[in-house]
């Protein structure tokens, strides 16, 4: 297992990546890395960090009732009670929260049916899915004020072979076994939104056929 210190050098080489892609405006977003499973220990960004310019201070050491081990005058996140849920109910190892434009266009055009379906792209096998017919449904969940019940409303989506969640007019929660795998799929999916959202568009335009 990774210590601490090391775990949050890999939460600041995602942020700068995130970041880098302008997927973290305005200090908004959360990431973490799993340090330890059991008990549950995680290394996350700190509430209202520019992303952009994390130091090692702005990762904070966190337990499962979201308490910071160690000395910091900083808090968590508020939405770290959804890395909570995802840490309880999955195997996965890290956790990337982001707001993009086109992950909140895509959650609130298919908010209605729950999910966003995409099927037949080359980008799916990023997810895991090889299959020829491949097909996947990321689910949407309402952007719940209550974060108890935010954390509780992504875990109850969250699936493993779908590694990616999106909450309505918010953004995406994407997860993996590893912080590589995280950020591959958080790519794979900010990519599929964008590629969706423009398809709807020419679709709408009459330009290729539904």
């Amino acid at each position: 297992m990774h210590t601490f210190s090391e775990q949050a050098q890999g939460v600041i080489e995602l942020a700068r990546f995130a970041s880098d892609k302008g997927w973290l405006p305005a200090t908004s977003g959360n990431l973490s890395i799993l340090v330890e499973r059991n008990p549950l220990l995680f290394a996350i960004t700190r509430s209202g960090a520019d992303k952009q310019r994390l130091t090692e201070r702005d990762v904070l050491l966190v337990d499962a009732d979201m308490q910071v081990q160690g000395e910091s005058s900083y808090r968590p996140s508020a939405e770290t009670t959804v890395h909570v849920a995802l840490y309880d109910k999955l195997s996965c190892g890290s956790i990337l929260h982001v707001h993009t434009v086109y992950n909140n266009l895509i959650s609130e055009l298919f908010a209605r049916q729950g999910y966003v379906e995409i099927a037949h792209h080359e980008l799916l096998k990023a997810l895991g899915h090889w299959e020829e017919d491949a097909s996947v449904r990321i689910p949407i969940v309402p952007n719940w004020a209550d974060l108890h019940q935010l954390g509780q409303a992504v875990a109850d989506a969250a699936k493993p072979d779908v590694p990616a969640v999106l909450v309505r007019a918010h953004g995406v929660y994407a997860f993996g076994d590893t912080p590589d795998a995280a950020r591959r799929h958080l790519e794979a999916v900010e990519f599929l939104c964008e590629y969706v959202y423009r398809l709807e568009l020419i679709r709408n335009a009459g330009f290729v056929s539904p």
